[in-house]
């Protein structure tokens, strides 16, 4: 493998402060440049594997204890990819991986992946009709699904290698073609075996979004994309100068944000990843006594749970090897980073980071203490990304500190959307700018500070008004845990906010009070209009809102 890497020149009259270029009217990455690969062929577990560490436990299952050293990790990969290639499975063939973290999946990421085979992942809580138009949308030709799964894949007529860690085979009729524990114990004999030469430009995975603001779609992430992510993850962290680093896997390995940092790219430093197969609280904090875990990446409403148990949680689990938490998925306000200080103490840090599918998880970061204390703010822009601030109306592009829809361009951008010519070029313009759909301004010292979803604005008498702002302040209420604003059709105004509210136990605040609390700090276009109470906020798995089920649950009486 050609190991020379290269970063492109910054480009000129770039304000060091800001981060802006008046002659691209862009902002550009503060951040040290990135440097790339330039060899044409390599495969993003080529690149991974090749990279130099001195981490000897790759990964551990935190219910069983197993360890999964470096040297068996690859061991695995090679002899899956082997039996892939021995079954016919060739570049761009798309294999299906239907199962909880585990293990196992970075095993078969990796393995699908140095094939130059496509990876399309699922949530396992998905129905058999969204599984089935997903492997329809994507012509997945296998499925690696675990036993408490495979029923769900049982009327596609999809060839199944059953994922068997504990040994269980699968019941019925299913079209179970091999068991993992099998491909991996009888490596095909040779070592001849056909393997297609992999380019960076090749697509590597086709992850589908949420979907919270449409039909969901299958983002086409390169070779190339996911090089660049490792990179970046690597160079945010410096776990090369760290010595031996645990991360705690909370959040699911099938998502952009769980697949990214951990079966992909901390694999590539020498963390190792410490595996809960779900998110159980008593389970993630346990681990961390246990494993001596040292980063703990998570989604702001663990963080708020965190919170609203400390007292709890210092007394009955050991949190000393804690270093950083790590929060994706929506910016933290202030009082939720003063309040995390006050109860763990200042010895744990937070880092958040910003991020779509379509941009490989990355886009901007806060990575010191002192990007921290920006509260609010998204972070900077990841290394090697550039951006610009379009007003949404008059596509005129905008400056410092002022707020339109943020634009994204750089190595992690998708490169379409599969099969959706329409979509694609609606998200990504012919010069490689990607519309995130997040209304944004970045301040005087670079921070991105996103506003709100700009397909999620309220539209009060022509006035916007952003949720995540209305939000933002009913957090700050001490009898308030959690919440989320929608609109509410009105044939008077077009739209105005209501809200769902979230009590903390014990707390019987009325909806006056929760609408007094409003009006007397925001413009009277802003002030909710109803609320109503409820046990838990909707939310998908990196944290975000799903305000599309609010929306129907309030509209469902109309």
């Amino acid at each position: 493998m050609d190991s020379s890497t290269t970063a492109p020149p910054p480009p000129p009259f770039v304000d060091p402060r800001s981060g802006f270029c008046p002659s691209t009217s862009s902002f550009h990455s503060l951040r040290p440049p990135l440097p790339l690969p330039v060899a044409p062929a390599l495969d993003v577990s080529t690149f991974i594997s090749s990279r130099p560490h001195l981490g000897t436990t790759a990964l551990i299952d935190a219910s069983t204890g197993r360890r999964v050293s470096f040297s068996s990790l690859w061991s695995f990969v090679d002899a899956l990819s082997a039996s892939l290639s021995a079954m016919g499975f060739r570049k761009g063939h798309v294999v299906l991986l239907l199962s909880p973290n585990s293990l196992s999946f970075p095993v078969v990421s990796l393995a699908v992946l140095s094939l130059g085979a496509v990876l399309t992942t699922c949530n396992p809580l998905n129905t058999p009709r969204e599984i089935s138009k997903q492997v329809a949308d994507s012509g997945a030709r296998l499925a690696f699904v675990t036993p408490e799964l495979v029923h769900k894949v049982s009327d596609l007529g999809l060839p199944v290698v059953l994922i068997d860690e504990d040994g269980r085979q699968s019941e019925g009729g299913q079209r179970v073609v091999n068991t993992l524990s099998e491909m991996l114990r009888r490596r095909p004999a040779g070592s001849s075996r056909a393997k297609d030469v992999v380019y960076q430009d090749d697509t590597a995975t086709l992850l589908y979004s949420s979907g919270t603001t449409g039909a969901s779609k299958g983002v086409i992430s390169s070779h190339r994309n996911l090089i660049a992510m490792v990179q970046i993850v690597l160079n945010r962290f410096n776990l090369d100068r760290l010595g031996e680093q645990r991360f705690v896997c909370t959040v699911p390995m099938y998502h952009i944000y769980g697949l990214a940092a951990f079966a992909t790219g901390l694999l590539a430093s020498g963390a190792t990843i410490i595996i809960l197969s779900k998110f159980d609280m008593h389970e993630m904090l346990l681990s961390i006594g246990k494993y001596r875990a040292t980063y703990l990446p998570l989604v702001p409403p663990i963080l708020v749970a965190m919170i609203n148990n400390a007292d709890k949680i210092r007394k009955g689990y050991d949190l000393s090897s804690l270093q950083w938490v790590l929060s994706g998925g929506a910016p933290l306000s202030k009082e939720l980073i003063e309040g995390f200080a006050k109860e763990f103490g200042d010895g744990v840090g937070i880092m958040q980071g910003y991020g779509l599918t379509e941009t490989a998880g990355v886009g901007a970061s806060t990575d010191t203490l002192e990007e921290v204390r920006r509260y609010g703010t998204a972070g900077k822009l990841s290394a090697g990304m550039e951006a610009r601030v379009v007003d949404p109306d008059s596509g005129r592009i905008l400056g410092v500190n002022q707020t339109g829809e943020l634009w994204l361009r750089g190595p992690t951008v998708m490169k379409g959307y599969f099969s959706n010519p329409e979509a694609t070029t609606s998200t990504l313009d012919s010069d490689g700018w990607l519309r995130t759909g997040d209304l944004c301004y970045i301040d005087d010292d670079g921070f991105i500070f996103v506003v709100d979803r700009l397909k999620e604005l309220i539209k009060y008498k022509g006035y916007q008004v952003p949720p995540a702002e209305l939000e933002a302040l009913l957090l700050t209420h001490p009898l308030i845990a959690d919440s989320a604003v929608i609109p509410f059709p009105d044939k008077e105004v077009g739209q105005y906010p209501i809200a769902y509210v979230v009590r903390k136990p014990r707390s019987e605040m009325s909806e006056k009070e929760v609408i007094e609390f409003v009006a007397k700090q925001v413009a009277p276009y802003k002030r909710i209009r109803r609320v109503t109470f409820i046990d838990s906020i909707p939310k998908n798995p990196s944290g975000k809102i799903l305000r599309k089920d609010l929306i129907k649950l309030a509209t469902s009486k109309i």
